[in-house]
């Protein structure tokens, strides 16, 4: 295979899609009305309301939900071969996640910019609103876990995109500071924001910061819990705007080199694209790819994450109605398109690395030595910022360590969006459940919140077990995205109320996914969390699975409830 024919079939795959199945879905199940106010409008307040232009959304929304979870998973599940991950991408993303993220988005723009959570409890019941609550601060716990041992393995890898990281926090500031307090034209500020964040990776390569991997989860975790209770404009909001930039060039950069090497007849496969039903991948055991690659590979397919950004702030700043196709459904083929990249990238160069590190995985091998010495070697993300540098190199003659600098950065920036707005979400979600509860008024304190959730997910990010605690929370996070789309799917049936077998294009991926994640847990949860006596993972893992079969006899119930009691909910 070559990797300009693949490039170029994801491009048209995500295209045609979106001009068909995503125009039908918002013409004949979302019926959006450019006519009918959202919220942003409705309950404008200058703060969390606020209608934004469709393409800086786009931005933000795509900033926020593109953590390292479409590049680290397809990295991952390479273990069986290029071929049964690359198709889970492509179908995942168009039928399951794509569908997940818009209706997400739509739905809560129809409740007044309501959580994904709340929806649920409207349609289900308090007690599920409650347990879903629950669920999704589980979910992020792990969300913070998985993400501050990635970013802090980049950071010990890459010194140098270490720096520029934290002068990219810096610059973000001061742009927050001339944007928002100093009034300085969107332009001039957006240009002084750019040039500054180009002198910090100049920086960043001259003057790289050593530090050791604990060193880096502690200055993070201080860094998550003051980012997630300050004011969102003055580090978070334009550093989701520059980074953008960062992952908009990137992605170009990549696409158009692989192509480029493709042509060249550089750009050949020499991975297998098939290796054998149980690759040893999670834990180093052997996995099965079903139901196990939905379980590895999170964000390039389908992700839950998204679900609660999406109905958490992408939704109270939705202009039109109209734009949420592009937002929503746009934002999931990007990171399907950035995943399509990440296998196509490894299945060129991934050998090629191998025999230069005297590493002991060739074809033949692939299946049972790629995983285990991918973890052996601390390769998880540079495996792919090596390959990307390396096509990068290939295509336009880049040094091969300036692009491998500018790719770890490239990482690092999803990472930390991902990690800030997740504790940030799990901070909403944290207050929302004290006050359920009718809690003291010191469990609802910000700093209280975020400190709560930090501490959790350090701790169990400490010991560094990444193929243990990667599966505990992708298969956390696609739980969540079945809860998510079961919910949808009682909308879409019940309020919307579709002409023809439009509620069945949402149902049958609902249930397919529930049925997909609960075996994979199940299996991750027997055969690997228990006997290598992960007590958290287990413990998180078993309440995940409790909380799911509840939310499942909640839906059960209210799906078998007659449309008539929904009329009134009907917008």
């Amino acid at each position: 295979m070559n990797s300009a024919v693949i490039i170029l079939i994801a491009a048209a795959i995500y295209v045609g899609m979106y001009f068909t199945y995503g125009k039908a879905l918002q013409n004949k199940v979302v019926r959006a009305d450019p006519n009918r106010p959202t919220p942003a409008h409705r309950l404008y307040d200058g703060v969390d309301y606020v209608p934004a232009n469709p393409i800086v959304l786009y931005g933000h929304h795509f900033a926020s939900i593109a953590g390292a979870g479409p590049i680290v998973g397809p990295a991952v599940a390479m273990a069986w071969g290029w071929l049964p991950g690359l198709l889970w991408v492509w179908f995942g993303n168009v039928f399951i996640g794509a569908v997940h993220d818009y209706l997400a988005l739509m739905s809560s723009v129809r409740y007044d910019g309501k959580s994904i959570q709340w929806i649920a409890g409207k349609l289900m019941s308090r007690r599920t609103s409650l347990a879903f609550e629950l669920y999704v601060w589980f979910a992020l716990v792990l969300v913070v876990a998985a993400f501050g041992w990635v970013i802090s393995s980049i950071f010990v890898g890459k010194p140098g995109a270490a720096t520029a990281s934290w002068l990219f926090m810096l610059v973000a500031v001061i742009l927050g500071l001339l944007l928002y307090k100093w009034q300085v034209d969107f332009k001039l500020g957006t240009a002084i924001g750019i040039a500054l964040l180009i002198l910090a990776i100049y920086i960043g390569f001259k003057f790289p910061i050593n530090a050791s991997y604990h060193a880096w989860l502690i200055a993070l975790g201080i860094y998550v819990i003051i980012a997630s209770s300050l004011p969102v404009w003055i580090l978070l909001q334009p550093r989701d705007y520059l980074n953008a930039y960062i992952l908009w060039f990137g992605l170009i950069l990549g696409g158009l080199a692989f192509i480029v090497v493709g042509l060249k007849g550089t750009g050949t496969f020499t991975a297998p694209a098939f290796t054998t039903w149980s690759a040893s991948v999670v834990g180093g055991k052997p996995s099965p790819f079903w139901p196990t690659i939905p379980l590895v590979i999170a964000c390039g397919a389908l992700s839950g994450f998204h679900s609660i950004v999406g109905s958490g702030t992408t939704s109270k700043q939705l202009d039109n109605e109209l734009h949420g196709l592009m937002v929503g459904y746009g934002g999931m083929f990007t990171e399907g398109f950035l995943s399509t990249l990440v296998i196509s990238s490894i299945a060129v160069y991934g050998l090629q690395i191998f025999q230069q590190k005297g590493i002991p995985v060739n074809y033949n091998n692939w299946g049972s030595q790629y995983a285990i010495q991918v973890i052996a070697h601390k390769l998880k993300v540079g495996i792919f910022s090596q390959s990307y540098a390396m096509g990068v190199h290939d295509a336009f003659g880049i040094s091969t360590s300036g692009a491998a600098l500018f790719a770890s950065l490239w990482v690092a920036a999803f990472a930390l969006t991902t990690l800030d707005t997740a504790t940030r979400l799990g901070r909403f979600t944290w207050q929302e459940v004290m006050d359920m509860v009718n809690a003291p008024e010191i469990l609802k304190n910000k700093w209280v919140a975020s400190f709560i959730l930090v501490a959790f997910g350090i701790y169990m990010a400490w010991g560094k077990d990444f193929l243990v605690l990667w599966p505990a929370f992708s298969g956390m996070n696609q739980m969540l995205a079945s809860i998510a789309l079961m919910t949808a799917s009682l909308w879409v049936a019940k309020v919307q109320n579709p002409k023809g077998a439009w509620k069945w294009a949402v149902l049958i991926p609902a249930l397919f996914l529930w049925i997909t994640v609960t075996a994979a847990l199940i299996w991750f949860l027997v055969y690997v969390a228990l006997p290598k006596h992960l007590i958290w993972v287990s413990i998180i893992t078993l309440i995940g699975l409790l909380l799911n079969i509840m939310l499942v006899i909640d839906w059960y119930a209210a799906w078998k409830k007659p449309a008539e009691e929904y009329a009134a909910m009907a917008s």
